[in-house]
């Protein structure tokens, strides 16, 4: 073996910028395997070509990109490492998007409250008849979801016609971030006396939902676009527990007015919760 064209390990941590202990690590996890090792004292030693190897495995750890998937994407080409580089940037400047939003949201709790930025009031919703399609998922596919759901319900009323009774909502069984799932339901009021559905596709079906009372609030144009929107259902969540009332059911997300865009100025979402009567002492 011509070792001319080798750095041994130390020197190559200095070139590299990466430990010793870390090398040792992405040896043995086949990130960056040393081109030779002496077989009697086990001394790596790395080809010069390699530093900017690492140098670049450098980088993507800082990017908090796992080890195996660095592994992987240095494996591929340049395309599919520039292609998830991008790809990274674009969920950073999302978490940081979340981040500063959330920080905004507690701030104006801390000098206005929430009360003051989203009035709640309550109203009473009717019983209806509903089309539901539904779906377990994050933030980041809630979007694509609800736009092919929605598409799909108003092809199945067309063929009625069904009668609408109200406007379109959506139904959140839990907390839909982009961190967590949850059931989510596309939902579709038509009248129950008029035409009704039929030949539903797989996984749409009907339901009838009870009448109940609500505790609403309304957003507009980009407070309306998440995670904006997320200080209004902290609104009404704690107007429901401030006033001693109980949360009777998932909490929705109606379209009072929706241009198809999550961040338009004229959209107009309305926030309403079930809830149910104080408890008695």
């Amino acid at each position: 073996m011509d070792r001319r064209n080798l750095l041994p390990i130390g020197q190559f941590s200095q070139a590299s910028g990466l430990s010793i202990t870390a090398l040792r690590h992405y040896d043995a996890s086949g990130a960056l395997v040393p081109a030779f090792v002496d077989p009697v004292s086990g001394y790596r030693y790395f080809r010069r070509d390699q530093v900017r190897t690492a140098q670049s495995i450098r980088a993507l750890r800082q990017l908090d990109i796992p080890v195996e998937e660095v592994r992987r994407l240095l494996g591929g080409g340049e395309e599919e490492l520039a292609a998830a580089l991008r790809a990274h940037l674009r969920a950073a400047e999302r978490r940081l998007e979340v981040q500063r939003s959330v920080v905004h949201s507690l701030l104006s709790r801390l000098t206005e409250g929430a009360g003051m930025t989203h009035r709640v009031t309550v109203r009473q919703g009717t019983a209806e008849r509903i089309l539901v399609r539904g779906a377990t998922l994050d933030n980041s596919d809630l979007h694509a979801f609800l736009r092919a759901a929605y598409q799909e319900m108003y092809e199945v009323a067309g063929r009625g016609p069904l009668a609408f009774t109200g406007p379109a909502f959506v139904r959140f069984h839990g907390v839909c971030d982009d961190e967590n799932e949850t059931l989510v339901e596309a939902c579709l009021p038509f009248w129950e006396d008029g035409a009704q559905p039929t030949d539903l596709p797989e996984g749409m079906t009907v339901r009838d939902l009870p009448e109940s009372t609500l505790a609403c609030t309304t957003v507009e144009g980009t407070a309306a676009a998440y995670p904006q929107i997320l200080g209004a259902y902290d609104a009404v969540a704690d107007w429901i527990t401030d006033h001693g009332f109980s949360f009777a059911g998932p909490v929705r997300l109606v379209y009072r007015r929706w241009t198809g865009t999550p961040d338009h100025p004229d959209n107009h979402l309305e926030i309403a919760w079930p809830i149910d009567e104080p408890a008695g002492d």
